[in-house]
């Protein structure tokens, strides 16, 4: 029980720690990924998501870094670490509810 009970918490830290800055995805991300301009995927769009996510995330960390077709190095996110990017594309790829 204690084993499940730090495994919960260790759980729910990392999801904490895990939350995408929310300025961030305002100026740079949200321009796109929220109509689904120039091909982008849309926020909660299971499907437009799911094969990018099967390519994994360190290959979504380089398109991001590099650009991929009409979205720029960085995404125009100049300031984003890895770790910012992958908080982010974890928020826009989950589903809406």
């Amino acid at each position: 029980m204690k084993k499940l009970l730090v495994l919960g918490m260790a759980m729910f830290a990392t999801s904490a720690l895990a939350q995408p800055d929310m300025a961030k995805y305002d100026k740079s991300c949200k321009v796109c990924h929220a109509t689904g301009a120039a091909g982008a995927p849309k926020v909660g769009d299971a499907a437009a998501w799911e094969p990018r996510l099967a390519k994994g995330m360190d290959v979504l960390l380089v398109s991001v870094n590099t650009g991929l077709n009409a979205m720029p190095p960085k995404g125009m996110c100049f300031d984003c670490s890895d770790a910012d990017y992958t908080a982010l594309i974890e928020y826009m790829s989950t589903p809406a509810e």
